[in-house]
């Protein structure tokens, strides 16, 4: 008697469902290893995983170096979980497909641009409308605490107490929650968009924060497709490693610039890294300390730092 093996599919939202389960939101991660399993039930393969399939995987519609390895990167983790119940799973070795992944240097926004952006996404129609208003005040809101646009869009309203100025991000990633002070100003712009929100619905009748004509949620997808088309609209070409300027790039700037005003101020890095990295939510600091190597604007003051410290020491 022949048994079929369940589809990878399966496999694939099985391993996804304990990840979660574990505190891992894996959403980029889960996406890819979903295609990857839509591929392998496409071809019939029913079979362990093997570096055949994998490799087809990697190249399937791209002839993007680093596209390979970011598809090998993502599924290693599953095919490692798979080969303890298929020992005739093969685990792709490290640098299967070409070295690991590195983190590609962001767009750094300055004040003009992201000023110019939000006045794009005010005169969005209707004018006036919640509309506009939603999207000005996401933008400005990314820009001025550096979260994460799915942090942002998860607000709901009990979330935003305006009285206080602070913001309570619930269950980011890793399942953890933190408070987000606000600045004055950042409190007086989302106390408008509240109005204007009051003003469209009826109150408490929908619990997210940022909503759009009719009452519906602001999804993030929809989010990032207005983002471009502003950028595209006033023409703002990409500085950094990435093709074009990026929605997530306002948080990358945002920590930029909060790390470039305490290098010019004089004030102590590594005593201010530390509050820094729990207020953006970043799980280790050292993710944080990237931004100092990955974006040039911080690299050239720490080696000028750095320099003058040298020529000190040698007198």
């Amino acid at each position: 008697m022949i048994v079929k093996r369940p589809a990878m599919v399966s496999l694939v939202e099985e391993y996804i469902a304990m990840r979660r389960k574990m505190g891992f939101a894996l959403e980029i991660g889960g996406y890819q290893l979903l295609r990857f399993a839509r591929f392998a039930d496409a071809r019939d393969h029913h079979g362990p995983i093997t570096l055949d399939l994998v490799t087809q995987w990697a190249h399937h519609k791209t002839t993007c170096p680093r596209t390979w390895a970011d598809r090998i990167r993502a599924l290693r983790p599953f095919t490692k979980y798979r080969a303890q119940f298929d020992p005739d799973t093969e685990v792709p070795p490290p640098k299967f497909i070409g070295p690991k992944r590195q983190r590609l240097a962001p767009h750094i926004y300055t004040n003009e641009e992201i000023r110019s952006i939000l006045v794009a996404a005010s005169e969005l129609p209707p004018r006036g409308g919640v509309r506009p208003a939603a999207y000005e005040t996401l933008y400005g809101l990314l820009a001025a605490t550096g979260l994460r646009i799915s942090e942002a869009l998860r607000l709901r309203i009990q979330d935003v107490d305006l009285e206080a100025g602070v913001l309570t991000v619930r269950e980011t990633k890793c399942k953890k929650s933190r408070l987000v002070p606000l600045h004055s100003t950042t409190v007086h712009a989302l106390k408008r968009y509240a109005h204007i929100r009051e003003d469209n619905f009826i109150a408490r009748r929908w619990k997210n924060f940022f909503l759009l004509a009719g009452g519906h949620r602001l999804e993030k997808d929809t989010a990032q497709r207005q983002f471009r088309r502003i950028c595209n609209k006033l023409h703002l070409h990409a500085r950094g490693s990435h093709p074009t300027p990026r929605i997530q790039d306002l948080r990358h700037t945002f920590i930029t610039h909060c790390i470039l005003r305490w290098y010019r101020q004089g004030i102590d890095i590594d005593k201010e890294m530390l509050a820094l990295s729990t207020y953006v939510g970043h799980a280790e600091v050292t993710y944080t300390y990237w931004y100092v190597t990955g974006v040039p604007e911080l690299m050239s003051i720490a080696v000028q730092r750095f320099e003058k410290f040298a020529s000190a020491d040698i007198v």
